[in-house]
Order: structure tokens, then C-alpha cells, then sequence
């Protein structure tokens, strides 16, 4: 059946599952297989739960003599070229975000700043891989006048993959930085996959926009010789739409911004104060990115700033908890050396008491592991924290004389035990560490 025909069928049934627990009357289930699961095995059982028609990949499961089974070569395949077919429909601005740390939120914040004019389409929570991008697209509709695709990778070619199916019409990287290693292969590998959304912008004549003061995107943009490009950054510069600077962190970043001189050489506009509710003077690179989107699309100042004052992070990002014992700056979800590095610095610079630092291996980072884990020692020693626990067997073994802790539940007895009160704690590292779980510990 060409993806057309399919089309459609889902036009007279649009909502597809692809979880045989959760099977709408009147939708389509796609038989997506996983590593521990295949979805063909469900297909019959989709039916008797509602499923008006289901979309199967193994003949093993297909009744030729029921026209409510589809039959087709790979249905994960499937289920992105019908997301694309169904993306095309929508003749709106597609905001495609990618980069090696700070996509969600800068996806967070651009979407909170055009939806004060626009009615915005944006990916949720993280859904930023094979299936989540698609399932983002589905969610398309007559009443959305945005989309904003967040795109995640951890393999060569894996942006490009996404990108064919969302199909951007501007969009930017946050910037690339040495995270998933062990599956990109180098750091070239990185900015290679990272930049085939420079690639796909330049050949459909699409908007970037890039941060001047990156030069890894500089230079990625450069080689490709991409030349529709609106730039924006922390130093002044006649060339940028927008630049900004902080003013304090104490501990949420407070910043100035400012709008440079656009193309048509217009003045510049009054030093505008924001006091975010972020943890972390990184992110004045995501507010920054998300003024001079907001703008482009033309979001008065005094919106953009009432936006980002009022823009609470969630998702275990940039988040201030504060506990009857101490306050927690959670980032728990995710960690590299440049969001490691990052949040440390960030960290340095709060101006709070009694610092402590309870941080979790980095994972997928291969050959240069040990390497990546000793320069965050020295990191954290330059910076001047001294009250650090370490967590993971990757730490274990650096050189260091912190408190280690093969895993987080030993790190849970140790605060059961001693109690840690009057801190602010930063807490980071990969999801799988489980630094999550410590929050509602202390």
C-alpha cells in the first residue's frame, strides 16, 4: 500500500497507537518492535480492543482475508513516512532544535516565548528519537501555527534520519560538545551528525541561527558556506540580532539583553533586565537563542521578557528545590564533560553558602571515559568546592580524594546516616545513575 493510500485510511482514523494497552476505538495500532518486545504479537488483541485497522511487519501475523491488517516491509519505517505525509499537510514555520546539551530547554523556552503570540506545537518532554518524532508530528493540527522539533542522536546519521521526516524550515544547534562517544566514534563524528540540520537548512533554503560565539557552529556553518543565518551571542556585536550578558546568579540567573543591529540596519533597542527562575549562567545561551527566535517571529520585547521571567523548569533541568533541610539544584536527568564542566562553573558562580556537589558518572563516553571523569576532578578543584561525593564506577577510579560511592544506593544509606542540612547541593550525572532519587532524601 503506497503511504498516500495509508494516508487516508488515517485520515478517516486519526490516532495511532503503538501501545496494545492503550488502543482508542476507532484507531490504527502500529506493530513497532523493540529489543525485548514485538508489537506483531498484539495485533489481533488491538482489534478486539477497538482498533479499527492495524499495521504489522512479520506475514507471521497477517490475515490476508481481514482488510483491517496492513501488511508492510518495516513498520517503524512506515510509521515515520506517514508522519512526514502528514507533516506536509501543515504549511507553517517547523523550528528544528538539535545539539549536544540545553535542547530541551531551549525548546522549552522558545516555545514558551512564541506562544505569546502563536498557537505552538511543541516536542513534549523529550521525545526527541526515532518514535518521539514522529508521535511529536502526529500531534499536528489545524489550529497550530508553530512546530518546535526537538532531534536527539547518539549514532552517525541519526539527525539526518529525523530531519527527513520533520522536514525544519529554520532551526539551530545549541552547540556540540564530547557526549556519546562511545556511539559517534569522535568528536568529528559529533559535529558531523550534529550538522546535517546545517546541511538539510542550506539545501531547502532554510533559516539558522547560530551562536556567534560558538566556534564549533561558527566553523560548521562556515564549511558549509550556509549564508541565510540570523546570529546571536554574549559579546557586542553589530552583527547579532540579540546579544546579553549575566548579571548574577543567587542564586537564579538574572541577565541583560539587548537587540544588536538587524540587516536593515536598524537602531538598537533599550537594555532590557530579566530575573529567570534557571539555575546556571549556561543558560543565558538558551534565553539568548530564545529572544532572537522570539523576535524573528515577532514577539514584542516587553512579551519576551514577561515569558522568560515567568518560565518554571521541570524535567529534573536547571530546577532550585528547596527541601525542609537544604536547597537542591537538579540535574539529574543527563550528563557529558560539557554539561559536567558546565554545570560546575555555573555552580562556582552562584552567590549562595555551604556548597556541596553530589555528581554521577557520565555514561557512553568509551576510550576517553577514564580521561573525561579525571579533568571533572580537576574541574571541581579549580572551582573550589571540597565537600563532593562522587558516584559510579567510573569516578571510583579517578584520582581524587572526595567520598566515592560505587552506586547511588550506597549514597542513600550515607545520607540516612549523616543527615546533610544547611546546603545548597548540586546534583548531576547520567539518568541511569539514579541521582533522582535522591532529592526527596534530603
Amino acid at each position: 500500500m503506497k503511504i498516500s493510500d495509508l494516508y487516508k485510511i488515517y485520515q478517516q482514523h486519526p490516532m495511532i497507537t503503538t501501545d496494545s494497552r492503550n488502543c482508542p476505538q476507532g484507531s490504527i495500532f502500529l506493530a513497532l518492535k523493540g529489543a525485548s518486545f514485538d508489537g506483531n504479537r498484539f495485533a489481533t488483541m488491538a482489534l478486539e480492543k477497538g482498533c479499527s485497522y492495524v499495521i504489522v511487519d512479520n506475514p507471521a501475523y497477517f490475515k490476508a482475508d481481514d482488510c483491517r491488517y496492513i501488511l508492510t516491509d518495516n513498520c517503524l519505517k512506515t510509521y515515520k513516512e506517514l508522519a512526514r505525509e502528514h507533516r506536509r499537510q501543515f504549511h507553517i514555520p517547523v523550528i528544528g532544535i538539535t545539539g549536544t546539551n540545553g535542547k530541551t530547554t531551549t525548546k522549552e523556552l522558545i516555545s514558551t516565548v512564541l506562544e505569546e503570540k502563536y498557537h505552538v506545537m511543541h516536542t513534549e518532554g523529550n521525545f526527541n528519537n526515532d518514535v518521539g518524532v514522529p508521535k511529536t508530528l502526529f500531534r499536528l493540527s489545524d489550529k497550530d501555527e508553530i512546530a518546535v522539533i526537538e532531534m536527539g542522536a547518539s549514532h552517525p546519521g541519526d539527525i539526518k534520519k529525523l530531519i527527513d521526516y520533520a522536514e525544519p524550515t529554520c532551526g539551530l544547534i545549541t552547540n556540540v560538545g564530547r557526549a556519546h562517544l562511545q556511539g559517534f566514534g569522535s568528536f568529528e563524528g559529533v559535529k558531523k551528525t550534529k550538522g546535517e540540520l546545517y546541511d538539510f537548512l542550506k539545501a531547502h533554503q532554510g533559516l539558522v541561527f547560530i551562536n556567534h560565539d560558538n566556534t564549533y557552529l561558527m566553523q560548521m556553518a562556515q564549511e558549509r558556506n550556509v549564508n541565510d543565518v540570523v546570529y546571536y551571542g554574549q559579546k557586542e556585536n553589530t552583527d547579532l540580532a540579540v546579544y546579553g550578558s549575566v548579571v548574577s546568579c543567587a542564586p537564579f540567573l538574572k541577565f541583560t539583553w539587548t537587540s544588536g543591529r538587524t540587516s536593515q540596519g536598524q537602531a538598537k533597542k533599550r537594555i532590557h533586565t530579566v530575573q529567570t527562575q534557571l539555575i546556571g549562567a549556561y543558560n543565558l545561551d538558551n534565553m539568548l537563542a530564545a529572544i532572537t527566535i522570539g523576535k524573528h517571529f515577532g514577539i514584542s520585547d516587553e512579551k519576551i521578557d514577561d515569558a522568560l521571567t515567568h518560565y518554571i523548569p521541570s524535567n529534573n533541568r536547571s530546577q532550585l528545590t528547596v527541601t525542609p533541610h537544604n536547597h537542591l539544584v537538579v540535574d539529574a536527568y543527563n550528563a557529558n564533560p560539557s554539561s559536567m564542566k558546565a554545570a560546575i562553573e555555573a555552580f562556582r558562580l552562584m552567590d549562595v553558602p555551604d556548597k556541596m556537589a553530589i555528581l554521577g558518572d557520565m555514561r557512553e563516553l568509551g576510550a576517553v571515559s577514564g580521561e573525561e571523569h579525571q579533568k571533572v576532578i580537576e574541574e571541581l578543584q579549580m572551582a573550589g568546592i571540597t565537600n563532593v561525593w562522587l558516584v559510579g564506577p567510573e569516578f571510583t577510579k579517578t584520582n581524587s580524594s572526595f567520598r566515592k560511592f560505587k552506586n547511588v544506593e550506597e549514597v542513600k544509606t550515607e545520607i540516612t546516616r549523616q543527615q546533610p542540612h544547611g546546603h545548597y547541593i548540586l546534583i548531576k550525572g547520567s539518568n541511569g545513575i539514579k541521582l533522582f532519587e535522591l532529592p526527596q532524601l534530603l
